[in-house]
């Protein structure tokens, strides 16, 4: 028994038709968003890719890009399909291609509902990433003078002032590594070289921040040096007053941000799986509506139209039993191929 039989007539099958060329365009439409958000999704990566440990990130983009371009060109074949319907001879062309062409769909769909699920998925991704790329450009911060990191710092502060975030994880980050270049360190001064010799690294340490970490919302003067130090500061403490630098970590800010733009990607992504699932359905009525009609060489006559020729029980176990036949034939070839080589031996 057909699943989900429906009975058309000539006019039903032209407003199936028509209303199918449409869905079609619009989702053509569709795969052109999923593109853009891919361009776009890569290119907000790329601002920021020095502070990515490795290009996996950039997988996910480059699956977006693909897909898109891929149901734009689908959807579009599939409008053309829809449109040659209305005509039986023009129709008559696309029957041999048309199963196929539904199968490929069904994949497609399957790879749709696969990209959703890594959309909202790559957040994970990204804290391994941006934490390791995160810790080692921040340890390139000061090195201004050095060929291919000379910018790290300038990426870093407009970071931070874009992100309102300070470090990889909070703001005491920044009192583990040297971000002051020794071109800027006065070595005559018994201070500096106190805090070198009190580092078993030799690293000048300070309980700083760089001024891009400073809340301008602040009433009070940013506070960027000798944070922990309370008689530094009039009238602070550290441990009780409303710090005037971000507290909140680089790291979270930009898994944050990401995350937030692949989690709408992907709900977008799953609205298309729905609408392309959707345009199958539909196609798939046409082409059954079509091959049944009771009189083929009266187009008006009517037809009979489903979306599988038997229940879903029935087309799973004939597929079960055509890929056991498949297996069997295979071994009997091997048997055979393998019985000659003996007998010719």
């Amino acid at each position: 028994m057909a699943l989900m039989k429906v009975k058309f007539d000539l006019k039903k099958r032209v407003k199936l038709a028509q209303m199918l060329w449409l869905m079609y365009w619009i989702s053509v439409m569709a795969g052109v968003l999923v593109f853009s958000m891919g361009l776009f999704f890569k290119i907000e990566l790329r601002k920021r890719s020095e502070l990515m440990d490795n290009n996996e990130s950039h997988f996910v983009p480059n699956l977006l890009i693909g897909v898109g371009l891929l149901a734009c060109g689908l959807n579009a074949f599939g409008g053309k399909i829809c449109y040659d319907s209305l005509d039986s001879t023009k129709f008559a062309k696309w029957k041999t291609i048309l199963k196929p062409f539904l199968i490929c769909c069904l994949f497609f769909n399957i790879l749709l509902v696969l990209t959703a699920f890594m959309c909202f998925t790559m957040s994970i991704t990204l804290q391994f990433t941006l934490a390791e790329g995160l810790k080692n450009g921040m340890k390139y911060y000061k090195d201004t003078d050095t060929p291919g990191r000379c910018y790290m710092k300038r990426t870093l502060d407009l970071m931070q002032i874009e992100f309102r975030c300070c470090g990889n994880n909070n703001y005491k980050d920044w009192f583990e590594i040297q971000w002051v270049s020794n071109r800027y360190l006065d070595f005559s001064s018994k201070e500096v070289k106190d805090r070198f010799s009190s580092n078993v690294d030799g690293k000048y340490l300070v309980d700083g921040v760089p001024f891009s970490c400073c809340n301008p919302s602040s009433p009070r003067p940013c506070i960027q040096q000798q944070i922990t130090n309370n008689t530094a500061h009039y009238s602070y403490d550290h441990h009780t007053e409303e710090l005037n630098i971000w507290k909140r970590g680089c790291r979270d800010s930009l898994v944050s941000y990401y995350g937030g733009m692949m989690n709408t990607i992907g709900i977008l992504v799953l609205l298309v799986t729905a609408l392309e699932i959707s345009v199958v359905i539909g196609l798939q009525y046409v082409n059954t509506s079509l091959s049944t009609l009771v009189n083929p060489e009266d187009p008006e006559s009517e037809s009979e139209g489903w979306i599988l020729e038997k229940t879903v029980k029935e087309t799973f176990t004939d597929m079960m039993a055509k890929m056991k036949a498949m297996g069997k034939a295979n071994q009997v070839e091997e048997g055979a191929q393998e019985g000659g080589v003996a007998t010719v031996s």
